[in-house]
């Protein structure tokens, strides 16, 4: 089953934020992850309006969505959001219906 990242995120410092996404797409080729929705258009259904960016990507397993996520090329290029340039709640979950 595929795994999925689901970012919901707020810019603050959109120029410290661009140290963080272009180092991205090399970091997700590496883990074989796959933007499938980026930015773009939106819609609030229910919850808060705090985010104004929604990211969505694929990996072919949870797994190796993981393995990205705590890789030390991401944890470095993430450092540049967390140090004030961003906030970002990201969940991964597995595909498929498992109810």
């Amino acid at each position: 089953m595929p795994g999925y990242w689901v970012a919901r995120a707020k810019i603050i410092d959109p120029v410290e934020y661009k140290k963080y996404t272009d180092r991205l797409p090399a970091i997700l080729k590496k883990y074989n992850g796959k933007v499938l929705a980026r930015g773009g258009r939106f819609q609030i259904l229910e919850g808060p309006e705090k985010f104004s960016r929604f990211v969505v990507t694929e990996f072919p397993t949870l797994e190796d969505a993981v393995t990205c996520h705590e890789s030390p090329e991401y944890q470095e290029a993430s450092a540049f959001r967390k140090n004030g340039a961003g906030e970002v709640e990201l969940v991964i979950v597995e595909g498929g219906d498992a109810t």
